[in-house]
């Protein structure tokens, strides 16, 4: 054997170990967060359900907010999100395209799920991951701009409606807590929440035939 192709092999094979070792560590503190609350989880707590030492969760994370970072942003994969971004841009009618905003908020809030009531508690506990939940919001309500901007160049929003008014309503509609409510509180299926939603946004921001 080459001594590339054994460099090659080595790279290789690191770095599946450390995805291996990445997703060890995920698994066990997704299921510690959720057993103990974000607050109660010690980095070497985490280092032990993982059987890694503390120095490799810093390396790989940098913080215990780190682990809940990724965690949160690897519920639902990058590539499936932008996929789904991509057909929202592609549908021809501004009922098409609150619809896929309706799914889109389903597929993420649903994968989230389990990690959800940890995420809304440390929020609340923790100034640096409130910080944190103000970041991925901002970022949400960036993403719509898009939405909005097709519909205001169709001429399609309801009477009265600015754009930003209609922005401001598309990101507090689709938002985390109106999933919580109606799925995880009030027992609906995600099925009956994403046709609702799809309805309450056409009838709320698009403009009367």
């Amino acid at each position: 054997m080459s001594k590339i192709k054994k460099r090659i092999y080595r790279s290789d094979a690191r770095k599946e170990l450390a995805a291996q070792t990445k997703k060890r560590i995920l698994d066990g503190a997704k299921r510690l967060f959720q057993e103990k609350g974000f607050e109660d989880v010690t980095i070497e707590q985490l280092a032990d359900a993982a059987q890694v030492s503390a120095s490799t969760i810093f390396s790989l994370f940098k913080s215990k907010r780190g682990v809940l970072k990724v965690l949160m942003d690897e519920a639902l994969p990058p590539d499936h999100f932008e996929s789904l971004v991509r057909k929202a841009v592609q549908e021809k009618s501004p009922e098409a395209h609150l619809k896929v905003s309706a799914s889109m908020a389903r597929q993420i809030y649903d994968a989230e799920r389990a990690l959800m009531d940890i995420f809304r508690g440390a929020s609340v506990l923790a100034p640096e991951l409130k910080l944190l939940e103000e970041e991925r919001e901002l970022r949400r309500y960036k993403r719509q701009e898009v939405t909005i901007k097709l519909m205001v160049e169709e001429n399609a929003l309801a009477k009265g409606l600015t754009a930003v008014q209609a922005r401001d309503i598309l990101w507090a509609f689709t938002g985390r807590d109106m999933y919580r409510m109606f799925v995880i509180d009030r027992g609906w299926s995600s099925d009956q929440y994403e046709q609702w939603l799809g309805e309450l946004l056409i009838k709320t921001l698009v403009r009367a035939s």
